[in-house]
């Protein structure tokens, strides 16, 4: 669990990155939640973007996300969802 001024820190390191993937009409599946922990190991910070399709909300898909991956939710802003984990191996990001 991240403070909210942790959070705002890395609210802040978001605003430059672009966003890596969608989440569209699929939802949240198997090899999304795969993917998506691939690349947070990968980054520890990402933003993907929630297509008007999906089926659920952006905060609905922000939650699923980051409890199927064990991350942390940073933020909702819009349509973008900004996630957070700390990476074992790629540790770039010091809170």
């Amino acid at each position: 669990m991240i403070t909210s001024k942790q959070r705002a820190y890395l609210r802040g390191l978001a605003n430059g990155i672009p966003a890596i993937m969608q989440i569209g009409k699929g939802g949240i599946g198997e090899n999304l939640a795969k993917t998506v922990s691939d690349a947070l190991e990968a980054r520890e910070l990402i933003k993907l973007t929630v297509l008007e399709n999906c089926v659920e909300t952006p905060r609905e898909a922000a939650d699923a996300i980051a409890e199927a991956t064990g991350a942390d939710v940073v933020g909702v802003i819009g349509r973008k969802v900004i996630l957070y984990r700390e990476s074992v191996n790629h540790k770039t990001i010091e809170l």
